[in-house]
């Protein structure tokens, strides 16, 4: 049981790694692996969704996608899929997927750069890699915890079903958490730099507010911020990020995607 507890031990400080925000991260998983896993998932996707037809829905999409994938490199692969919730995502492997109902809700390119510059920041800063590491770990975790305290007895078996409890609201849970938070920092950033305007930012988390149908879970439930606390922290990083459009603008960066 040492032996394992040090395997296990210098595996995670093997894979420390640091987030484009300064964050210490925990990533084992190979980049390779988790490109070919996004690939498969988008394949699968494109598969059992229909993508939209709409060439101008098309055409925004893309213009937005084109500018901020040149502030970050590579090729991005981006479809709108025919589906009216208002949702995007990337995928390891730069696959983007928008939602045509996310299209419809939004006024303008700097408040749809807004969604896809929050998105693509899941991918530079290798969420999906830290979320499956931390899986891995906690399960790891309660496996050797439950090896060693006789999960045959009563007391056993209580104490691995509460550290179960515990290493998802306690470990799981909140890095989700950062992790949104972290994409907002990352995405208005990456869109500041492509020269869209990031106060729009603002408009367009007030607007996903209001489309949101029923009452949102507690925020300490939640793998999302309070639409409250996002647009709060969206505001304390305004000013430096519409500097940022204004460096960009006077670079001749000036997007003209038009809905």
């Amino acid at each position: 049981m040492k032996i394992i507890i040090t395997l296990l031990l210098l595996i995670m400080m093997s894979a420390c790694a640091t987030s484009p925000t300064g964050r210490t991260q925990l990533v084992f998983m190979p980049d390779d692996e988790l490109d070919a896993m996004g690939l498969q998932a988008f394949n699968n996707l494109k598969s059992e969704k229909s993508a939209s037809q709409d060439t101008r829905e098309n055409q925004f999409v893309r213009c937005i996608t084109d500018a901020l994938a040149r502030e970050v490199g590579g090729e991005w692969e981006v479809v709108v899929f025919e589906d009216r919730t208002l949702n995007a995502f990337a995928l390891p492997g730069n696959k983007i997927g928008v939602h045509s109902g996310l299209v419809d809700l939004v006024d303008n390119q700097d408040q749809l750069a807004t969604v896809i510059g929050h998105e693509i920041g899941h991918v530079l800063a290798k969420h999906s890699n830290e979320r499956m590491s931390q899986k891995l770990g906690a399960q790891v975790g309660v496996s050797l915890i439950a090896a060693i305290a006789a999960p045959q007895s009563a007391m056993g078996q209580t104490a691995v079903s509460l550290l179960g409890i515990g290493a998802e609201y306690g470990i799981i849970m909140p890095f989700s958490r950062l992790h949104e938070s972290e994409a907002d920092t990352i995405g208005l950033e990456l869109m500041a730099k492509a020269g869209f305007n990031p106060s729009e930012s603002i408009t367009l988390w007030l607007k996903m507010a209001q489309a949101s149908e029923g009452p949102q879970p507690a925020e300490f439930l939640s793998t999302h911020p309070s639409h409250a606390t996002r647009i709060d922290d969206l505001q304390k990083l305004m000013p430096k990020t519409v500097s940022v459009m204004q460096q960009a603008h006077a670079a001749g960066k000036r997007p003209n995607c038009v809905k």
